[in-house]
């Protein structure tokens, strides 16, 4: 009776109240999720199907406007040569008949409506014709009017399916003549059966009087198994089972209508995504009651301990001292590492701070000795006199030379830039001192585009060129020349710099390596064999091959790297 009672006082668990609490607040927010979700998507993918439908329907208006103002430019031609005195317009007819192969026939009516004359690509008239039903009355308002397709009826044996376009006009005698001119109408049907709105989506072309002019299906619209209603003004109409869009062609009477069908464009993907949810809800809860229950029954007080040391070494991290946590063995290794994290941190702690120091002097020293101030200067004075000079062009291309120059070399204070900035930094550089020595040598480069996107130490190339210019085509009689190569080597990348300047010996050749930074040699070729040896290792760097009168070769290895594997370093 006593365990019993003490059943009763203790109720239900606290992991069991968190479990189901959780489960409760996930079922809660999945739900309404769901349900805005839901809303979301239907309203996305209605204006998903009405762009569709209208981007289709547009494109068949286009395709039938621009027919038609091709035909209304035909029947241009043909009112002109009518016009022109002097001339025989039936020989002019004749040929456009026999060259555009859709232009069945054009025929002349004069005012009684009798028919003058017919042209064709070779078919023969019939003696008598019961109905000419490309005969079609227009008002005379000097506009081109397009009739309902219908069959050809004036030639023996052959019966092509046309639209007739027609106007009044009038000849070189002032006679008004009616021309009319028979179009193939296939072109225009089987450009309509092409375009689709989805999978049974359809477009049709009906007149301004709710009449079918062409419908993909219309054997059936005639055998009464399908009705299409009159559609009213251009826009967009939802219907209970499609969405319409109608656009009116502005050179007749005839619009496009498009169809889409509501159950294939929006409700079954919708239902399909509804479905698609549910399952994951049903996911999450039965994974959020088992994780749950386990979490609290297992781990929720320590890692709550565990958790607490943690905000208080975040809070106060050098001067924190932890004390270790109890529980399952998991949590017990757990608390060890964390207690050896905290120890290793506040020694890296301490270690970069005083790096730091270090690492802020030689920032300070690089970046002085990035920037060259006879270089500098001389440039400077090369802009101040192209002013004087009243040569604006050519010291505005210095100055966004040297602009260029300097912002690749900040470069925002990272250390590797890609080599296409590199190859650019080197270029800037190039053209101003090409200014500067006033042509006296070339240069051209040789890059493989795809080592563009490999990162490289910032400022590589601009020592080794201005050491090139300084000490080995300065001296030259004749004109330099520098190249400077970029290409892979399995992987690694190389990058080279030559010129034809009087080269070096070989004990020239090491003790430049050796060199520390003066004021002719930038930041210095040594400095960037080190910087690049720091950066990537030993077996990367410089290496120089020289000739006497024969000119030097600067080779630069490193390794492949990108911006994503730079970012993890």
């Amino acid at each position: 009776m006593i365990k019993k009672a003490e059943k009763e006082k203790r109720g239900l668990s606290l992991s069991l109240i968190f479990t189901l609490l959780v489960a409760a607040i996930v079922l809660l927010t999945s739900i309404i999720t769901i349900l805005v979700f839901t809303q979301i998507y239907r309203k996305g993918v209605e204006r998903n199907a009405v762009t569709s439908s209208e981007q289709s329907v547009v494109q068949v208006q286009n395709m039938v406007e621009s027919y038609t103002r091709d035909m209304e430019e035909v029947l241009g031609t043909i009112r002109t040569s009518f016009q022109l005195q002097g001339t025989n317009p039936g020989e002019f007819i004749q040929d456009l008949v026999e060259i555009r192969e859709d232009v069945v026939a054009v025929t002349t009516y004069n005012e009684e409506g009798e028919l003058m004359e017919c042209w064709s690509s070779g078919e023969t008239m019939k003696p008598n014709c019961y109905q000419n039903l490309s005969d079609v009355k227009v008002p005379d308002d000097g506009r081109m009017h397009i009739s309902k397709p219908h069959v050809a009826t004036l030639f023996k044996q052959y019966y092509p399916w046309v639209v007739t376009i027609s106007q009044i006009i009038q000849d070189a005698d002032d006679q008004k003549i009616k021309v009319a001119m028979d179009i193939r109408f296939s072109n225009i049907a089987n450009y309509v059966d092409d375009v689709g709105i989805g999978a049974h989506g359809y477009c049709y072309i009906e007149d301004t009087d709710g009449n079918i002019v062409y419908h993909p299906q219309q054997q059936l619209i005639y055998s009464g198994l399908k009705k299409e209603n009159a559609r009213g003004e251009d826009g967009v109409e939802y219907g209970e089972e499609a969405i319409y869009t109608t656009r009116t062609l502005s050179e007749s009477k005839w619009r496009i209508v498009g169809v889409c069908y509501v159950d294939e464009m929006v409700t079954n993907k919708v239902e399909d995504m509804v479905l698609l949810l549910i399952l994951i809800l049903i996911i999450v809860l039965i994974g959020t009651l088992f994780v749950g229950s386990l979490i609290s029954n297992i781990f929720a007080k320590p890692v709550k301990k565990l958790t607490q040391a943690m905000r208080s070494f975040e809070k106060n991290a050098e001067n924190y001292t932890y004390q270790q946590v109890g529980g399952t063995e998991e949590i017990v290794e757990l608390s060890r590492s964390f207690e050896h994290m905290v120890v290793r941190i506040q020694k890296l702690m301490e270690k970069v701070r005083r790096e730091e120091i270090t690492l802020r002097k030689t920032e300070l020293k690089a970046l002085q000795a990035q920037i060259n101030p006879h270089f500098l200067y001389n440039t400077l004075d090369a802009i101040a006199w192209l002013c004087e000079d009243g040569r604006s062009q050519d010291a505005e291309d210095m100055v966004t030379s040297l602009a260029k120059l300097f912002r690749i070399s900040i470069s925002k204070g990272h250390e590797l830039i890609t080599i296409e900035k590199e190859i650019q930094h080197a270029e800037s550089y190039l053209r101003i001192q090409k200014f500067r020595y006033k042509n006296q040598f070339t240069y051209h480069f040789d890059v493989d585009e795809e080592c563009l996107g490999y990162l490289c130490n910032k400022i590589t190339l601009q020592p080794i060129i201005e050491n090139a210019i300084y000490h080995g085509i300065n001296r030259m009689v004749d004109e330099g020349e520098i190249l400077i190569e970029v290409h892979q080597d399995q992987d690694d990348i190389i990058l080279a710099v030559e010129d034809n300047g009087v080269g070096m010996t070989e004990e020239q050749c090491q003790e430049i390596m050796k060199k520390e930074r003066g004021d002719r040699t930038g930041i210095g070729i040594k400095n960037v064999n080190d910087r690049i040896k720091i950066y990537f290792g030993e077996e990367y760097g410089l290496s120089i091959t020289s000739e006497l009168d024969e000119g030097t070769r600067v080779t630069i290895r490193m390794p492949k790297v990108t911006e994503r594997e730079s970012d993890g370093k």
